[in-house]
């Protein structure tokens, strides 16, 4: 169930701690306490949000390609891939997305884009919905407004809550070796481009478990569904798939079906694909993100 549960969330399922890795171009009037921000380039506005236990460096390859044209503001969470915890014990996803609020608006930024992968691609939903005059515009990469419904469709989030919160203190019990072992296991099923799977897997082990096991708890035990009908920003959603995978059926309508209340929504199915999308298919995504911005 771990190694299910890493498809959509581990190196990803988000990622962030502002303590002010700003140019002096942007000079911040707000120093978060759940994420840094590292801010690169000149023009409109883009916010780049990793994924469970992941680097903001997921991003390095659409940074290098969009630095010229616009602002790119890559968040790391607090607590992912080595960064400093930082913030008190307690919730991780609900404070990240108040403070990247806080951060929009103390840096006067004028309706940007948001891109999140994973958990940071849930984080924007829950951000879009609940201050929609912040965002302009939101791409969902291989993330769903209710992770959970992947285990059946029967499943609600009061009944996830118990074998979540059996995993969370699982994996926050788990010994540095043991939690190695099953990151290198599930790392197969995340990232189908074997030469950067190393690096994911070093994001993870890098990560504080706690923050990690608490902030994949959160989402697996919240259910955005019935909020996507109320979210006015346009959305893209790009999602893998591969055949290993299983029916191109039955991947389209998980995600379709998940996202299909939504009033302004476009689908990008990327193929040939595991759930990094930017490794398995830097050029197709890329492409994509491209489009997205235009």
């Amino acid at each position: 169930m771990f190694d299910i549960t890493r498809k959509l969330l581990v190196g990803s399922l988000a990622a962030f701690l502002i303590s002010a890795a700003v140019t002096p171009s942007s000079a911040q009037t707000f120093t978060p306490s759940r994420f840094t921000v590292e801010v690169r380039g000149q023009g409109p506005d883009v916010i780049f949000i990793p994924g469970l236990g992941s680097s903001r460096d997921v991003w390095s390859a659409q940074a290098d390609a969009l630095a010229a044209t616009h602002r790119l503001h890559l968040v790391q969470l607090n607590g992912f891939a080595g960064q400093p915890v930082g913030a008190p014990a307690g919730q991780v996803v609900q404070p990240v997305v108040d403070e990247l609020a806080q951060y929009i608006e103390a840096n006067h930024l004028d309706h940007p884009a948001v891109i999140g992968h994973s958990m940071g691609g849930f984080a924007g939903l829950m951000l879009a919905r609940q201050h929609p005059s912040d965002v302009g515009r939101l791409m969902i990469v291989d993330s769903l407004p209710f992770f959970s419904a992947m285990f059946g469709p029967q499943v609600t989030a009061a009944n996830a809550e118990p074998q979540a919160r059996a995993m969370r203190d699982g994996i926050a019990a788990l010994d540095d070796a043991t939690f190695t072992a099953q990151q290198n296991s599930g790392v197969g099923r995340l990232v189908k481009t074997e030469a950067r799977r190393a690096e994911v897997v070093a994001w993870s082990v890098a990560s504080d478990r706690a923050i990690f096991a608490q902030a994949m708890y959160e989402v697996m035990t919240t259910d955005m569904r019935p909020e996507v009908a109320n979210v006015q920003t346009p959305i893209t959603v790009v999602y893998a798939y591969d055949t290993a995978m299983g029916p191109e059926a039955m991947i389209d309508g998980l995600y379709r079906g998940q996202y299909a209340p939504a009033p302004h929504v476009n689908f990008v199915r990327i193929d040939g694909s595991y759930h990094f999308i930017m490794f398995d298919q830097p050029a197709a995504f890329q492409a994509a993100v491209t489009e997205f911005l235009r």
